[in-house]
């Protein structure tokens, strides 16, 4: 057997840095991180056993410059280097690049990930390999006239797609005719930005699809298996929210099917390493073998790969360290099984009672549950970028069966608590347990159809905004003479805010060492208090129905930060803080703010328009991905306080209008 690697560099960053090096130091192997600035003090740079400065925060002047990581690798003695995914993993030109260092790229061929690399001629080369296709338009000619007509040729609707890269990027669905140029140009403009390459292709959309895909992994001596099949269909925005393996509904014949297509796929490329097929399968019902096209090919690890390691019990990265040190895959199709059913869920820094706009800040609380297993590359105290994808986790559970597996993750969601920064833990836990989904009835459309139920989040119990106010406040029961001493009286005003709105009440001391909350919808007694480290305890009312909550303190400058962790839902609450006055929220109705930091790519109003409620003003760009600026009333515009490829901040005013007249 060929000697492994003394020493790897990883040329990414995060979670999926963090998970190479686990495996890697479990292997023996010494492990090498790159850093921007903005990663100076990162997890994956803790973890690794050296750590190499490659540039400023952004990912074209770090990340992204294949010359740095390479000189890093040469002058740390490493080996190899894994690419981990996004990046450079895709990019053949960094493959030889190394090779031509003299290093091992740990992953496929530059040949391999040339012919897979652009979704136009991997589509050209499946349909000669004999793999079934999504009929559309993958040529050269990138004329918008063009592309419309070949658009309506094909039948609407359809999507447009970078033939670059993945992740839902440079990706728009089309419904009509007319949306289509402006759709066109988003998603050329979003996949120069995030791929360097403004090329399109044009799909016909699958009604009902399911995003099915299959795991492969051939060696450089001609061997290649699958280990089986994910199902990916939870998706929004063509980004995948939750992923499952295997299949649900997925009968032996369609397997069959399916991971033989994969597995021709991989050897009519001569493939060695990890990579996913991806197909898409028409959902409208039962599966069928001839009812899945290919879509695409990911010549990497993919995020969601945990899923398939629990299922089949193999370390996915320990055998892409081994295949690239020259090794034969260590299992045969035949001594592949498959066991149980797992789920991941991608915990992300995004708001979505804000269309799920990436959020930034400080993770001032971050805890898991001792059930589940948490993939992660960031702690407490750490802070969300705007520089890189804000995901936080991905929570993975598994079960002898997918109900058992799926209400894990369920429990496992619940359990999660992250305060600091809004999340989409209450959305996730809530699509778990939706009800289609638990059926294994869904398609990629679920989330867009179920989306206001998914994300309703109800209004805060009184109960919950009382044990905000008594921990905010300090007020330990079991020393109720010292808590309310200092107010002169058993009670005090508290002012809290949450969810972006103030709530003003009054906490008192009644008695027996119970404690009253009025002011709101209704008064909350609470008794049997009880205050640990952190959680508390108490029963309220006269049903006195029991309540337990975990909780954080963190002071900032504007206030002490609260956050309670009950019944599966974390609320972050500030004690405002009296000096900074009653300027609470901004009236936002004549003016549009910045909904985060990131950089305006476009800009289409000037002083003295005219605009129509919810038109579109602008688009400004964060963490690779689009988001339109609106007008939130009509009027006409007073100032345009942004330009054109300037950043801004999170709250900044970009558009504000002129007074209206009664």
């Amino acid at each position: 057997m060929p000697a492994l690697f003394k020493k790897i560099l990883i040329a990414n960053r995060g979670e999926i840095a963090c998970r190479v090096i686990r495996t890697a130091h479990s292997m023996g192997i010494a492990t090498v991180a790159v850093y921007s600035d903005a990663d100076r003090h990162s997890l994956h740079v803790e973890m690794a056993g050296e750590a190499v400065h490659i540039g400023p925060s952004p990912v074209g002047k770090s990340y992204l410059v294949g010359e740095r990581i390479i000189a890093a690798a040469l002058e740390t003695g490493a080996d190899a280097i894994h690419p981990g995914y996004g990046f450079l993993s895709e990019n053949p030109d960094f493959v030889e690049a190394v090779e031509d260092a003299g290093l091992t790229f740990i992953g496929p061929s530059a040949a391999a990930i040339r012919a897979m690399g652009l979704k136009d001629a991997a589509k050209d080369l499946m349909e000669k390999a004999g793999v079934p296709v999504v009929p559309g338009y993958q040529g050269g000619r990138q004329e918008p006239g063009f592309l419309a007509e070949e658009a309506a040729r094909i039948g609407y609707p359809v999507l447009i797609k970078a033939r670059a890269g993945g992740g839902g990027k440079g990706m728009r669905k089309v419904e009509r005719p007319e949306d289509f140029a402006d759709a066109l140009k988003s998603a050329s403009r979003e996949a120069a930005a995030a791929f360097g390459d403004p090329h399109v292709l044009i799909e016909k959309f699958i009604t009902a699809p399911r995003h099915i895909e299959v795991q492969v992994f051939g060696d450089s001596h001609g061997n290649v298996v699958h280990l089986f099949e994910r199902d990916c269909s939870l998706q929004r925005r063509h980004q995948k929210v939750i992923e499952e393996a295997p299949a649900p509904g997925m009968s032996e014949a369609v397997r069959a099917a399916m991971t033989e297509a994969a597995v021709r796929a991989a050897e009519a490329i001569g493939y060695s390493g990890a990579g996913t097929i991806e197909f898409i399968a028409d959902g409208s019902g039962p599966l069928r073998p001839d009812g899945f096209w290919f879509m695409e090919m990911n010549t990497r690890l993919q995020v969601e790969h945990p899923v398939t390691e629990m299922i089949t019990g193999i370390d996915l990265v320990e055998w892409q360290l081994r295949v690239a040190a020259g090794a034969p895959l260590p299992l045969s199709q035949s001594g592949i099984a498959m066991n149980g059913h797992a789920f991941e869920a991608r915990l992300y820094a995004e708001d979505p009672a804000r269309d799920f706009l990436p959020v930034t800040g400080r993770l001032e609380h971050l805890a898991f549950p001792s059930e589940g297993r948490f993939d992660t590359g960031v702690r407490t105290g750490d802070t969300i970028t705007p520089f890189y994808d804000p995901m936080i986790a991905k929570v993975i559970t598994h079960g002898p069966d997918r109900a058992s597996a799926l209400a894990r993750l369920a429990d496992a969601l619940d359990g999660t608590h992250v305060a600091g920064t809004a999340t989409n833990a209450a959305f996730l836990s809530s699509l778990a347990r939706q009800s289609d989904f638990v059926a294994g009835a869904f398609d990629t459309g679920l989330i867009e159809r179920e989306l206001a139920s998914l994300t309703a989040t109800g209004d805060l119990l009184e109960v919950h905004v009382a044990l905000a106010a008594i921990l905010a406040l300090g007020v330990d029961p079991a020393m109720p003479h010292l808590g309310f001493r200092i107010w002169g009286g058993a009670f005090h005003d508290v002012r809290l805010s949450a969810r972006n709105r103030a709530y003003e009440r009054c906490l008192s001391l009644a008695q027996g060492g119970a404690m009253r909350l009025s002011g709101g919808p209704e008064a909350v007694t609470l008794n049997d208090i009880a205050i640990g480290e952190a959680s508390i305890t108490a029963r309220c009312g006269e049903t006195r129905r029991h309540f337990e909550a975990r909780f954080v303190r963190v002071p900032q400058l504007d206030g002490l930060l609260v956050s309670v962790h009950m019944e599966g839902r974390a609320e972050d609450f500030v004690l405002v803080d009296e000096r900074a006055g009653a300027a609470a929220m901004a009236d936002e109705t004549d003016a549009v703010i910045a909904p985060m930091t990131g950089t305006i790519v476009q800009l289409s109003v000037s002083v003295g328009d005219m605009v129509e409620a919810g038109q579109k003003l602008g688009v400004m760009e964060a963490m690779k991905m689009e988001t339109a600026l609106v007008a939130p009333r009509s009027g006409r515009v007073a100032s345009v306080d942004c330009a054109e490829g300037a950043t801004v901040d999170d709250g900044a005013v970009l558009v504000t209008f002129e007074e209206e007249t009664p």
